[in-house]
């Protein structure tokens, strides 16, 4: 490897005068199946990282490049003024300079060997394919960089970028901790619970379908122990949720407290002084600079930032506002990552989680021993337990200034083998991961670290609890059928677990000009599925009741929605549904599409149902809905002596690039509720493989 890298350089230093080639790299097996997926085959570790490296750029070399860019604060330069916006985001968090701070001491051993080949091998792609490179000086990417991009992942994940939004946003004073959930399912079935004595496991994320955090499918092998499938995202360097030979595991985003903001008393006459303690102390600025483009030409752009003792701080026109996140404070995100594909049994994978790199996200577990297990997984410090952390912090004392000592992972809600024979998350409460008598029991740590409370139920945690009520045991079939189920709960609520059964029971009568609407949200039977003729009318419904609340600057919160937010989206959603069909009841997929390319299709599945879909109209004049979130890399799993079986299904395909055939190859599987089978055999793959071929290293043109 070290060869391999020497050869990337010195293939840079003499570009100028030699044009580089490539040279195969024999050792590593790229094994396309008939859907595209990347089987990346090899001796070692480190040599599949580079074929993982290579197939990413292959398939989705623009997402990457974009991401990469914005982490080295150059998005500008490609996307205007939006990029510049993430260019200034990222260098106020300071996210590359931990990265740099923290390279050379905290990556080390076969983990640092194994992503510097990855880092390799997109060097390498870049450099034979200088047609594809979005900017020229975005290259050579470091390890440093990717580790960058995994420090905004944790940002993203742990929503701790959230409480600086609000801060520049001008909305600090209202209540920091919003409860407005993102999606994903994840369950768990033990032997005691299945037909078949197998262990099930659901993998089920709802991710953008498109852009920086949509999945990517890739199956992992090496002589090294590492045999994984399941999904990434562009710049991963290995699987973020999957299966091995042994054992698997899903995400899904917990809402917990990972950051806290602060406001500074100022000095009443000396500016940027503020008093902490018995001192007064003055504020640090920083001046960071990017490149905006505008048209054929890119100018310098300068932004001003300060820094407290709390962490980046900001003046505003409600005060100056500091804001302390512990989730970019460890750069072992990747590494963990890693060390979990790796895992062979509980006790390696529990090992690799106790490392605290990842900062949030919930996991479900299950193995081939039968074992499940829960756990709401999170970095929160040790709190002064005299303060309410939800609230804007006091920033004139020490006593709220908290180190990066974590509370315990055993404090963390978690359950192992219940007596139930299931586990499950859908963005609910930590305190109902099971049945009542197997949960987490609250405890007032938790509640310092501001986990959502038991009763925080959502449409997809209540309808999946009334289904576990339907099922003594669970065959495969039901176990497809309960994952697949697009019906909303008995009781109904929002996304945010607002009550709108007052939505679904309002009296006709009261309302001549909606009482057909009013009848036919009465008489609803709650399914989303492509061919029901009034869920087109309940999401018209819920969005423009939604959309009324965004433009009244109102919180999406517990009890926010109204008698007149509920007649007002049904009013909305009659005048659209009559100008642009001319009914009321229409098929759901007439309204709503999954659409790439030449393809369109109908789809059906809603906001907050186990089978979600949100859509949004790409433009104005357009009278359908497009899907752009939701339902994406979906994987089931059955454990077993016999091994491990799998199935998957991604929205669109296996490639990005528009127009290649892989960009739309399983768009209809995915809409109609199919599956596609996978192994993790390897002569299996190589037999069936449509393409096997290997990488390229870089090497100077003689």
């Amino acid at each position: 490897m070290r060869k391999l890298l020497y050869l990337f350089i010195l293939a840079l230093v003499f570009s100028c005068s030699s044009k580089p080639v490539g040279k195969e790299l024999s050792n590593i097996k790229i094994a396309r199946d008939v859907y595209g997926v990347p089987h990346i085959m090899a001796k070692t570790d480190a040599e599949v990282a580079y074929g993982l490296a290579w197939a990413q750029c292959e398939d989705d070399f623009v997402t990457f490049q974009e991401l990469m860019a914005a982490c080295k604060g150059m998005l500008g330069e490609i996307k205007g003024q939006d990029g510049l916006v993430a260019d200034f985001g990222i260098k106020f968090m300071g996210l590359k300079e931990i990265a740099d701070k923290k390279y050379d001491t905290d990556v080390t051993g076969d983990f640092k060997k194994y992503l510097e080949s990855f880092v390799a091998g997109v060097n390498a792609y870049a450099t034979l394919h200088p047609e594809k490179v979005l900017l020229d000086d975005l290259f050579p990417l470091t390890g440093a960089d990717i580790i960058t991009g995994y420090l905004l992942g944790n940002l993203e994940v742990s929503h701790a970028g959230d409480d600086l939004k609000k801060i520049l946003g001008g909305t600090i004073i209202k209540d920091l901790k919003s409860d407005v959930p993102k999606g994903s399912n994840a369950f768990a079935f033990s032997k005691k619970k299945t037909t078949d004595g197998k262990t099930y496991l659901a993998v089920n994320s709802h991710q953008p379908l498109e852009g920086w955090y949509s999945w990517y499918e890739a199956h992992l092998i090496s002589e090294e122990g590492m045999n994984i499938l399941g999904g990434t995202f562009a710049g991963g360097i290995c699987i973020f949720h999957g299966a091995n030979e042994n054992l698997g595991w899903a995400h899904t985003v917990n809402h917990a407290d990972f950051s806290d903001v602060y406001k500074l008393e100022m000095h009443p006459e000396k500016d940027d002084f503020y008093k902490f303690d018995e001192d007064w102390v003055e504020l640090k600025q920083k001046t960071y600079w990017s490149w905006l483009k505008l048209g054929p030409i890119k100018v310098p752009i300068t932004k001003s930032i300060y820094e407290s003792k709390y962490g980046p701080t900001f003046k505003t026109d409600d005060g100056v506002f500091a804001w302390r996140f512990v989730v970019g404070k460890s750069i072992k995100m990747a590494e963990q990552w890693y060390r979990m594909n790796k895992a062979s049994n509980f006790k390696e994978f529990k090992n690799a989680l106790e490392m605290r790199g990842i900062a949030a996200l919930n996991i479900v577990y299950a193995d081939k021993e039968d074992n499940i297990y829960y756990v709401s997984n999170g970095s929160f410090p040790e709190r002064n337990p005299n303060y309410d952390w939800s609230k804007v912090l006091p920033g004139n004392t020490s006593k709220t200034l908290w180190n990066n000592t974590l509370v315990p992972y055993d404090s963390l809600p978690q359950v192992l083998n219940p007596s139930s024979g299931w586990v499950f998350n859908t963005n609910n409460s930590p305190f109902s991961a099971t049945d009542s008598v197997n949960n987490f029991k609250e405890t007032a740590l938790n509640k310092q670290m501001g986990y959502q409370v038991t009763g925080m139920e959502n449409n997809r945690s209540s309808r999946f609890l009334e289904l576990m009520q339907q099922y003594d045991s669970i065959s495969y079939e039901d176990f497809k059928t309960i994952k697949y189920d697009n019906q909303y709960p008995k009781k109904m609520m929002t996304r945010t677990a607002l009550n709108l059964e007052d939505l679904m029971h309002l009296n006709p009568g009261d309302y001549p000009e909606i009482s057909d609407a009013i009848q036919l949200l009465n008489t609803w039977d709650r399914k989303t599925d492509k061919t029901n003729k009034t869920a087109a009318l309940y999401i018209l419904t819920w969005m423009h009741l939604n959309e009324k609340r965004k433009q009244e600057s109102r919180e999406v919160r517990r009890g926010s929605v109204t008698l007149e937010d509920c007649v007002f989206g049904i009013t909305k959603a009659k005048e659209e549904l009559l100008k642009n069909y001319g009914s009321l009841q229409i098929e759901l997929g007439e309204l709503q599409r999954h659409t790439r390319g030449d393809v369109n299709l109908p789809i059906g599945g809603a906001p907050d149902v186990l089978a979600a879909i949100y859509s949004k109209k790409v433009n104005e004049t357009d009278k359908t809905y497009r899907a752009f979130a939701g339902e994406s890399h979906i994987e089931l799993i059955r454990f077993s002596d016999k091994g491990t079986e799998i199935e998957t299904i991604n929205s669109y395909g296996s490639n990005a690039n528009i127009g290649d055939k892989h960009s739309t190859s399983q768009m209809e599987d995915f809409t109609n509720y199919k599956l596609k089978k996978m192994t993790l055999d390897k002569a299996e793959v190589l037999k069936n493989a449509v393409k096997i071929y290997s990488p390229l290293m870089v090497v100077v043109q003689e």
